[in-house]
C-alpha cells in the first residue's frame, strides 16, 4: 500500500514564531508550554496566522471479537447503542463538541450490525467485527490495509469540508484490549506494564485481559506491520489512516485516549515522522497511554484522569490550540505597545 508523503516540518517559521514570543509584553517563557505548543503549530501548518477555526472530531467504530474471553465490562451490544447515542447527539464527546464548535463524524470501521443512514455517518463498514485475536488473527491483511484506506478516504473528505484541526476518538467495546496489545508490542514493554481497568473491570478482570494479550502476542509473535492485522481493530486502522491523511495535509492531530494514541503508534509504523502532526490532547488513566506517549515524544496539554474515549479528551483541548495561536497573533510587543522590555523583566 502506497501511503502519502508527510510533508517536513517548517523549522524556520517555528523558530520565528518562538523569536516573537520572547518579544511579547511579558516575561519571556511566561505562557509556558503555549508558547512551544504555538510554535509547534506553526511549524506543522507552515503558517504563523493559522488559527483552528474549523474543526471536527471523527470518531471511528467497530465491535472486537475478543470479548468474547471478558475482558471488557459492557456486552458489545452497546458499541452500536453507543453509536446511536452519537448521531442523536446525545453523548459526552457531542456535548463537548458542540461547546467547542467542532462537527462530529461518526465512521463505522466495522460495527458487527448495519446502521440506519444519517448524514453524520460514513458507512465503511469492513468486517462485523474483527476475530477472537486470542485464537486467530483479528483481521486479514486485506482488511488491516482497507481499514487504513479508509481511515484516508475520511478525512480526504473532512479536508473538502474545510478542516484546520481534527481530533480523533473511537468506540468499541473491548479496544482497550486491542490497544493495549498494540501498545506492548510496539513500546517493548510487557502486558501488565500497559493493561489498565479499560471500562471499570475488575483486578480479577484486569489479569483476565492481560493473560489474554500474553497469549496472543505470543501465538502471533507479529512484526510491527501485523500488529493491526494480528491483534487490531478495524476503528483502530481507521484512525491510523484519518492520521496519515492529516498529516500529509499538515493539519494538526489532536490525540484523544489510549486508543486513539495505539492507532498513532500504528501510523508511525508506516508514517515514522508523523508524530510531529501530533498533539496529545490529554493523558489518560490507563498506563498504556502514559507508555506510549512518551514512546511518542508527546506531553499531555491536560491530565483530568478521563478514561471514556470518544475524542472527548482531545476536543477538550481545541481551545488551547487556539489561546496558543492568538496569544502569539495578537498580544503586542514591547515594541508596538511601548513598553520597556528591561523594565518589564
Amino acid at each position: 500500500m502506497n501511503f502519502p508523503t508527510i510533508p517536513p516540518l517548517d523549522l524556520a517559521k517555528g523558530q520565528q514564531a518562538l523569536d516573537r514570543q520572547n518579544r511579547l509584553t511579558k516575561p519571556q517563557g511566561a505562557l509556558g508550554d503555549l508558547e512551544t505548543l504555538s510554535a509547534r503549530v506553526v511549524s506543522m501548518t507552515a503558517n504563523a496566522n493559522y488559527l483552528p477555526t474549523r474543526r471536527a472530531v471523527i470518531v471511528c467504530a467497530g465491535d472486537h471479537g475478543v470479548t468474547a474471553q471478558g475482558v471488557s465490562a459492557y456486552p458489545s451490544d452497546v458499541t452500536a447503542q453507543m453509536v446511536l447515542n452519537f448521531l442523536a447527539g446525545g453523548a459526552a464527546v457531542n456535548v463537548l463538541a458542540r461547546q467547542m464548535n467542532a462537527r462530529v463524524t461518526v465512521v463505522d470501521a466495522g460495527v458487527k450490525v448495519d446502521l440506519p443512514p444519517h448524514p453524520a455517518l460514513v458507512q465503511g463498514k469492513i468486517g462485523y467485527g474483527t476475530h477472537d485475536f486470542t485464537v486467530e488473527p483479528a483481521m486479514s491483511f486485506q482488511q488491516a490495509q482497507a481499514s487504513l484506506a479508509l481511515g484516508m478516504r475520511v478525512i480526504a473528505d473532512e479536508i473538502q469540508h474545510g478542516l484546520d484541526m481534527v481530533a480523533v476518538g473511537e468506540m468499541g467495546i473491548g479496544n482497550t484490549t486491542s490497544a493495549s496489545a498494540i501498545i506492548a508490542h510496539l513500546t517493548n514493554h510487557t502486558p501488565a506494564e500497559v493493561t489498565g481497568y479499560g471500562t471499570g473491570v475488575s483486578e480479577s478482570a484486569r489479569l483476565n485481559k492481560i493473560h489474554k494479550i500474553e497469549r496472543a502476542l505470543d501465538m502471533h509473535r507479529p512484526s510491527p506491520a501485523q500488529v493491526l492485522e494480528m491483534v487490531g481493530g478495524f476503528e483502530i486502522g481507521a484512525m491510523a489512516g484519518i492520521m496519515i491523511g492529516a498529516a500529509s495535509a499538515r493539519i494538526p492531530i489532536l490525540l484523544d485516549g489510549l486508543i486513539s494514541t495505539a492507532a498513532a503508534l500504528i501510523a508511525c509504523v508506516h508514517c515514522p515522522t508523523l508524530p510531529n502532526y501530533l498533539i496529545a490532547g490529554h493523558q489518560s488513566a490507563e498506563p498504556g497511554h502514559r507508555i506510549a506517549l512518551a514512546h511518542l515524544g508527546l506531553s499531555p496539554l491536560l491530565q483530568l484522569n478521563l478514561r471514556l474515549g470518544e475524542g472527548s479528551g482531545a476536543v477538550l483541548a481545541f481551545p488551547l490550540v487556539e489561546a496558543a495561536m492568538r496569544t502569539l497573533q495578537e498580544m503586542a510587543t514591547f515594541g508596538e505597545a511601548g513598553v520597556s522590555q528591561s523594565d518589564a523583566e
